[in-house]
């Protein structure tokens, strides 16, 4: 329940960023000395893309960093069949971008491939690892709709969608049973234990 509450957050806050850049478009229109830099739009859009990409990557590593394999299998398929059903979604729906380049705007797949992950590392290692990510895949979200690639509502729908794969497929981490030892000497003596986790 929590997740949802942050989940829900996090979309208001990607809302709130996008009303003012839908807003200030006629004004842009009407001054054209107050309009945003293209150079400036297409660097935050290839940061946003990056990110996007690394989103995947790095919960991956996380993954067999931990010695994860049920859980980088899981990352495969949450991230496969999001940006899948996103891909699917766009040539249907064929909604026009706000740029008007052509109609595959609903949903976004960038967004899709950073929210899968995101949403990963949350449902599998806990929010210590899902609050970062999700503030990254909410940056690359915020890139497509600022560089007017997508509608919010593009970035909303590829969330949820992830989310969706997210509860369906992830299940939580659990570490395997190890033994842990220490030896620790110092001027008393010298002290030796062992740990058992299971």
């Amino acid at each position: 329940m929590r997740r949802c509450v942050y989940a829900a957050y996090a979309f208001a806050l990607l809302l709130c960023a996008a009303a003012p850049a839908q807003a200030a478009a006629p004004a842009q229109a009407a001054a054209p000395a107050q309009a945003v830099t293209p150079a400036k739009t297409s660097t935050i859009q290839t940061a946003g893309t990056y990110v996007a990409i690394a989103l995947p990557v790095v919960a991956g590593g996380i993954a067999v960093w931990k010695d994860d394999w049920t859980g980088a299998k899981q990352l495969a398929a949450v991230t496969v069949l999001t940006v899948g059903t996103a891909y699917v979604l766009k040539h249907l729906i064929k909604e026009r971008r706000p740029d008007h380049s052509d109609y595959k705007s609903f949903p976004s797949d960038t967004a899709a491939l950073a929210f899968a992950p995101a949403g990963f590392l949350w449902d599998r290692y806990g929010w210590e690892y899902g609050l970062p990510a999700y503030a990254a895949a909410e940056f690359s979200g915020y890139s497509r709709v600022y560089a007017k690639k997508h509608h919010f509502w593009d970035v909303m729908a590829s969330g949820a969608i992830a989310f969706g794969f997210n509860e369906l497929i992830t299940t939580r981490f659990h570490p395997r049973n190890t033994f842990y030892t220490n030896l620790d000497a110092n001027p008393d003596g010298v002290y030796a234990s062992l740990h058992y986790t299971w």
